[in-house]
C-alpha cells in the first residue's frame, strides 16, 4: 500500500509539473506543441500523453483548474455583504494573480477550443453577471449595456492589462481595477477611493 501511494503521489507531482509548465510555455506560444511542454517539463512526450492523451485534454484540465479556483475566489466575494463595487475591488485583488497565471486562456479561447474553454466558464461567467446585475440595482454600476455583457468587457479588460503589463511590469492589479470599475460605470474619484492609493 505505501509503495503505491508514493507512485501515486509521484504520478501526481508530475502531472502537476506538466500542468504548471504547460501554462508558462503557452502563455509564450499558445501554438506551443505538446513536444515543447514535454521537453520544457524534463519529460518525455509518452509522459505526457500518459496524463492528456491528446492537447485538447491539457487544455480542458487548464481550464477546468482556473474555473475552480477563480470559482472560489467569486464565492468568497459573493458571501460578503458589501456593496457590489467593493466586492469587484476584492475579486480582483484576489483574482490578479491567478489572471497572470491563466492568460493563456484568453488566447485559446480565441481559437479552436473556444467552444469548450467558454463552456466550462460558464459558471464564472454567471456569477460575475449576477455581482455586476447587483451593482446595476444598487446604482452603483451603470447601465449602459446588459449585466451579462457588462461583465465580460470589465473581465476581459483585466485580462488584457495583465497581458500587456507584462513585458515592462507597469501595468498592475490597481491599474486592472480602476479601468475595469470606469467600465463598469463607478466615477472615476469613487473608483481610487475604493482601490486606495497606491504604495
Amino acid at each position: 500500500m505505501p509503495i503505491e501511494s508514493a507512485r501515486a503521489r509521484a504520478m501526481n507531482d508530475t502531472r502537476d509539473r506538466i500542468l504548471d509548465v504547460a501554462l508558462e510555455v503557452l502563455g509564450k506560444n499558445p501554438d506551443a506543441a505538446m513536444s515543447d511542454i514535454a521537453t520544457a517539463a524534463g519529460v518525455v512526450r509518452r509522459t505526457v500523453y500518459g496524463h492528456f492523451p491528446t492537447r485538447t485534454d491539457l487544455v480542458r484540465t487548464l481550464t477546468q483548474r482556473a474555473v475552480n479556483e477563480i470559482t472560489a475566489v467569486l464565492a468568497e466575494v459573493n458571501a460578503s455583504d458589501r456593496g457590489a463595487d467593493a466586492a469587484w475591488v476584492d475579486f480582483i485583488a484576489r483574482l490578479w494573480p491567478l489572471v497572470r497565471r491563466y492568460r493563456v486562456l484568453v488566447a485559446l479561447r480565441r481559437g479552436e477550443y473556444g467552444q469548450e474553454i467558454h463552456a466550462l466558464l460558464a459558471p464564472v461567467d454567471e456569477t460575475l453577471a449576477e455581482l455586476v446585475q447587483r451593482g446595476q440595482d444598487s446604482q452603483v454600476f451603470g447601465r449602459h449595456l446588459p449585466a451579462g455583457i457588462l461583465s465580460q468587457v470589465a473581465y476581459a479588460t483585466v485580462f488584457s492589462i495583465a497581458d500587456g503589463g507584462l513585458s515592462d511590469g507597469t501595468l498592475d492589479a490597481r491599474a486592472a481595477t480602476i479601468t475595469s470599475l470606469l467600465i463598469l460605470g463607478v466615477p472615476e474619484a469613487r473608483a481610487n477611493a475604493l482601490v486606495g492609493d497606491p504604495d
